[in-house]
């Protein structure tokens, strides 16, 4: 198959449902373990905790995802994206004089199988999951960028921050 055929094979996207959880859950040990921040014999830990979480999450719709299929003849899921929606005390609107309200979203688990990657999925997704948070209203939306990810980002209007981390034992 040629370089342009594989770039212009068609998926299918969708909401995920209950019925995805372990595909997500996989998605998201995957992500960490590609990424080198999460050793293989921890992925199976990872993906139970993940999975207990969204069996939560995803029904009360705290947790929203969306998933890309290989077609609609092998529904396979080839990727994924979702969005931890938390709320946030009222905060002033850079550049204007709105507050920003709530809630806020934030990205997560964007993942895409390696065969599949430099096809559009990830872009894909990420434009769904932005059009159904314009949708609802949300417009506090933050991720943190795998330095693979940060040009898709980038590329669809997001800005680094001035977000710093502290970790304790």
């Amino acid at each position: 198959m040629s370089l342009l055929s594989d770039r212009t094979q068609l998926f299918n996207l969708r909401p995920a449902t209950v019925d995805d959880i372990a595909v997500l859950a996989y998605h998201r040990a995957a992500m960490f373990h590609d990424m080198g921040t999460l050793p293989a014999h921890q992925m199976d830990a990872l993906e139970r905790a993940t999975a207990s979480y969204l069996r939560d999450a995803l029904p009360r719709g705290e947790y929203l995802a969306w998933v890309a299929e290989q077609s609609a003849a092998d529904p396979a899921v080839v990727g994924g994206a979702g969005v931890q929606l938390r709320s946030i005390l009222p905060r002033p609107r850079p550049d204007n004089d709105d507050l920003e309200l709530g809630p806020e979203a934030i990205v997560l688990n964007v993942y895409v199988e390696s065969t599949w990657r430099r096809r559009g999925v990830a872009d894909a997704l990420m434009r769904a999951l932005l059009q159904d948070l314009a949708a609802r209203g949300i417009r506090r939306i933050v991720l943190h960028a795998s330095d693979d990810g940060r040009r898709l980002y980038e590329r669809l209007g997001f800005v680094a921050t001035n977000e710093m981390r502290l970790s304790t034992r």
